[in-house]
């Protein structure tokens, strides 16, 4: 059965969808996680492999995957109109 509205189209309403930005948002987030979390993982693991007595590459590591996270939410926020 078809809507006698011609203007009416459920596919495509024309208005954003309010979980939009909390969708973007939380997949940085997610995304922050991941980076950070694979900066440390992989930190550990050169720092097992070389037996150092201090482990240089997970707190190396683990700065720069922070680093990266937030200049990657940084980029993807957006651009202020000026």
């Amino acid at each position: 059965m078809e809507n006698s509205n011609p203007k009416f189209n459920p596919i495509k309403t024309g208005k954003k969808s309010q979980f939009n930005p909390y969708i973007k948002y939380s997949g940085l987030a997610f995304q922050m996680i991941a980076v950070i979390g694979l900066a440390v993982w992989g930190g550990m693991r050169l720092d097992a492999h070389f037996a150092f007595a201090f482990p240089w590459f997970t707190v190396v590591l683990s700065v720069l995957g922070f680093v990266g996270a937030i200049l990657g939410v940084i980029r993807s926020l957006p651009k202020g109109e000026e």
